[in-house]
């Protein structure tokens, strides 16, 4: 594995695009070790590793930079293995998100969760009220994912309304599902609104997000902006 190892990290510098770094960088307050590697290098190597190497890559690869943890959230996705293989994995890896888009890039990589989704499921449950915030919103993010369904419509609306972190990358997340939530189940999500359930600043983010969409009708973004609520500003960290 270690010459492995540096043959990838030789790879991600041959990879490098300086006007990227300083773009995501620009993106990813406070994160100083990225690379520069755009998503469409990032997704065939990861394919490969884990073509080659598996959940043992995922065990023993680098972490050192951005990109190479982005490519273990990958590789954990993209490589053979059930859900029951692959949630001490999953659990492992929830500590190291410190920033939203490796959050998000790894929850869009775990399609292992479509093969058992109550499983899942209730192992996302305790993440929504844990203290740590990319954890909160590795839960939402993933209930974005993949439970915004007729099945699982009215789960996943009162388990995001009953997020309470105050941070900025989980309340953003929950806002995020919310809308989406309102695009594809409107009649179901808009007592949530109407109701108040939210924190000022999830409410009025969600709302927001509504309304950004090319889905929601004219008229309904007009109602849905009347139920907007005043609120003191929420600073990232």
């Amino acid at each position: 594995m270690a010459s492995s190892t540096a043959s990838v990290r030789e790879t991600l510098f041959s990879l490098q695009d300086p006007a990227y770094q300083a773009f995501q960088s620009k993106l990813c307050p406070g994160v100083d070790n990225i690379i520069g590697v755009r998503m469409p290098a990032l997704r065939p190597l990861a394919r490969k590793l884990a073509r080659e190497s598996g959940l043992l890559y995922f065990q023993e690869g680098p972490e050192d930079y951005y990109e190479e943890l982005l490519l273990k959230a990958m590789v954990l996705g993209y490589a053979k293995g059930s859900l029951a293989d692959k949630l001490p994995h999953i659990a492992a890896f929830v500590p190291k998100i410190t920033n939203w888009a490796v959050c998000d890039c790894f929850c869009g990589a775990l399609k292992v969760t479509q093969e058992d989704p109550e499983a899942m499921l209730a192992f996302l449950r305790p993440y929504l009220s844990a203290p740590e915030e990319f954890s909160v919103r590795f839960a939402a993010v993933m209930l974005l994912e993949f439970y915004i369904d007729a099945a699982h419509i009215s789960t996943t609306l009162s388990l995001l309304a009953a997020v309470t972190h105050p941070g900025y990358y989980a309340k953003m997340a929950v806002a995020w599902a919310l809308s989406i939530c309102y695009v594809k189940f409107p009649a179901e999500t808009l007592p949530l609104l109407q109701e108040g359930q939210l924190d000022p600043f999830t409410h009025n983010k969600t709302i927001q997000k509504i309304c950004e969409s090319f889905r929601v009708a004219p008229q309904d973004k007009a109602m849905l902006r009347t139920l907007r609520r005043p609120l003191l500003s929420l600073k990232r960290k």
